[in-house]
């Protein structure tokens, strides 16, 4: 707080004031901090070589609190109309010092202002009531302008007295204050000196006759304290983007967040007008691993500052929604205040444009990728981020319209590259009014589905949506440039060429069956129906239009906190469509009007029941009993046609069980009974 409020503070008001009084200059030392740390004793010292403060100003700022010099400042400037002069500066509320006490039993602040000729030293220890105000007399303590704050830590604290830890704390909050800041680090160097020899290697080389010998050598580090420059005087968000290179940006955001892999795009702008802030946002190569992001929105990718002063990282959604958790960026505003916590984030006017904005500018630079010479750059994009932008359909309805164009989709059509909906709309027929979809485990199944036939047949394109999330998110959307998506799976599947008359004969025809069928079928489908869907298939099980689809049953089922009343009451309405065109559907039309009670043509109603309810996508509620039909069929089938043979062969059996004799390989042939009985005496 004393290097981001009071020491820059400090620095940028002499800096202002100089301009009208150079003389305030005149000692020729440099605006900066240095920040000196003595571990053993844990003792902090921090230097500046800003305005410093008269005896007046130090009971007036450090002796009241809530008693903002910085804040007076300011309200000076603006009475002589120079507010605008100068923003950096940060301090507004006069307590950001007395932070220094949570930490040290004893603070003294030693400062000389260039408009006095003495040095007063402020005194303070933790839990007293009153401070003191001497002059400075010891001539090893005077500094020629600025402040020197020297802090005694605590027992327990006496950790932040190590110099790298200084360095990392300065790093990650003042990384970027306008002012170089040092700290005393320890370094070294290496150097070669002589190694003394060995006395019994000397005796022997004596006793050789050896005059001259190269002397040995080693290496050594050489250790020495020295100030070591630790922050970056000027942000990489606050130059013109037009000087800023592609390897600048790269290079900053590979060493803000720890990545190795460059980003795959980024967008450095300005926001003017009602808030203004700045902002650099980058669309990572790959998604985070160890860690869902898409399931916890809290990361550390959104780096926020005000006036150039780190201020937090741990956001829950504050300013960017949890689908788009993964764009990285830093975040500086003007407009916010510096003591800015969770509950003005959550309440804050300013935060919600600004939000806003964010978004806005994430999107454009999305969509900046799918425009890119090289397409492998959005498909590297879509594989690990296109989940977080399908839960964007469902959490977001106000974006719809940009997050839309950004959905890739496998189809009928392109089983290998995925589309998007622009190049879907761009392929649909002159006569299409909607764009159909099919919801499936993967591409096979739904390329597979008898739902597909007759859109097969036409060459109607339809979308393959194989991710869980995919459906959910498709009927959030609702629609696409004013064309409504269709679910080819449920009921009432209208393709414009409906033909009333054909429809009329074939109802006359199939109507009698189709409730013979529903009688059998009784609760397990809602209604049987003729079917415009079906070519090769017999028959097919649609869904309800209100109710989950066999994709959703299936996802909903696996859920482990499912609650089994909810999936009842979910569950849609089945409607059993036949084919009045397949061998199978007309053969039954022939049972129903012959012999309607026949046992045979009643359990292939079951059987065709139970393959449409697996060929649709629904799982069967009793796999064993499946299993026990379709094997009795087989069985049937079997025996009609080398029923009479097999008996024969599979039921021989050896002379003599007993012995060891084979019998010899023979033809399968159809034996008497007669010559049976006089072959076994």
């Amino acid at each position: 707080m004393f290097i981001s409020c009071n020491a820059s503070d400090a620095l940028d008001k002499l800096r202002f004031l100089s301009v009208t009084e150079p003389n305030l200059l005149n000692d020729g030392f440099d605006l900066d901090i240095r920040i000196q740390t003595d571990k053993d004793n844990g003792i902090i010292t921090l230097t500046d070589t800003g305005i410093g403060m008269t005896r007046q100003e130090l009971v007036d700022c450090l002796g009241t609190i809530a008693q903002s010099g910085t804040a007076k400042f300011l309200k000076t400037l603006k009475d002589s109309k120079d507010a605008g002069s100068d923003s950096n500066l940060i301090g507004q509320f006069g307590v950001g010092f007395y932070s220094a006490f949570l930490v040290s039993e004893r603070v003294e602040v030693s400062t000389k202002s260039p408009k006095s000729d003495k040095q007063y030293v402020w005194e303070g220890e933790v839990n007293s009531s009153s401070y003191t105000i001497r002059e400075e007399t010891d001539a090893a303590k005077l500094i020629p302008r600025g402040t020197r704050l020297t802090l005694y830590l605590k027992r327990d604290d006496k950790g932040f007295a190590h110099p790298e830890k200084i360095q990392k704390l300065v790093k990650n909050y003042s990384q970027f204050v306008s002012f170089p800041i040092y700290t005393w680090q320890e370094k070294g160097y290496t150097k070669e000196v002589e190694v003394d020899d060995d006395p019994a290697e000397a005796n022997k080389d004596e006793q050789d006759g050896t005059t001259e010998k190269k002397k040995k050598t080693k290496t050594v580090v050489e250790r020495y304290w020295d100030w070591e420059l630790t922050n970056e005087t000027q942000p990489i968000w606050l130059r013109n983007p037009k000087e800023v290179t592609t390897d600048e940006y790269n290079e900053f955001y590979k060493n803000t967040f720890n990545e190795y892999l460059e980003p795959l795009a980024s967008s450095h702008f300005t926001t003017e007008g009602e808030v203004e802030f700045r902002s650099i946002l980058y669309v990572p190569s790959i998604a985070a691993t160890g860690k869902d992001d898409i399931v916890n929105p809290k990361t550390k990718n959104i780096r926020l500052y005000v006036k150039r002063v780190f201020i937090s990282d741990d956001f829950d959604g504050e300013l960017f929604p949890r689908y788009l958790s993964f764009i990285k960026g830093v975040v500086d505003s003007n407009d916010l205040p510096l003591n800015v916590s969770r509950e003005i984030l959550q309440e804050s006017r300013i935060v919600r444009i600004m939000r806003k904005r964010l978004v806005r500018k994430a999107f454009d630079m999305i969509l900046g990728i799918t425009m890119s010479e090289d397409k492998d750059d959005y498909v590297k994009f879509w594989e690990n981020f296109g989940k977080h932008i399908k839960l964007g359909c469902i959490e977001d309805r106000e974006n719809h319209k940009r997050i839309a164009p950004l959905l890739r989709f496998f189809s009928s059509q392109s089983e290998e590259d995925m589309i998007s909906l622009d190049e879907y709309v761009e392929n649909m027929k002159t006569d299409q009014k909607d764009i159909y979809y099919i919801a499936a485990d993967s591409v096979a199944s739904a390329r597979n589905a008898p739902f597909l036939e007759t859109l097969a047949e036409k060459d109607i394109e339809v979308l393959f949506l194989v991710d869980p999330i995919d459906e959910v998110a498709i009927q959030n959307l609702k629609s696409y440039k004013e064309k409504n998506f269709v679910d080819i799976s449920k009921e009432d599947l209208d393709l414009g060429d409906k033909n009333e008359e054909k429809e009329k004969e074939i109802k006359q025809e199939f109507g009698q069956t189709c409730d013979w069928i529903k009688k059998r079928l009784a609760d397990k489908v809602a209604s049987v129906q003729i079917s415009n869907r079906l070519r090769s298939s017999p028959c097919v099980l649609a869904s309800g239009k209100f109710g989950w689809s066999a994709n959703m049953e299936r996802l909903m089922k696996a859920q482990t906190v499912g609650d089994p009343s909810s999936l009842e009451f979910m569950r849609s309405r089945r409607v059993f469509e036949i084919n009045p065109e397949h061998p199978i559907i007309k053969t039954l039309n022939a049972a129903c009007k012959s012999s309607p009670n026949d046992e045979e043509a009643l359990r292939a109603i079951d059987l065709l029941y139970d393959a449409a309810l697996i060929s649709s996508g629904f799982t069967p509620e009793s796999p064993a009993q499946l299993g026990g039909k379709i094997y009795e069929m087989m069985n049937m089938a079997l025996l009609g046609k080398w029923g009479e043979t097999s008996t024969n062969v599979f039921h021989q059996q050896p002379e003599n069980p007993g012995s060891d004799h084979v019998p010899e390989i023979v033809e399968a042939e159809v034996v008497e009974p007669a010559e049976a009985g006089g072959q076994k005496q």
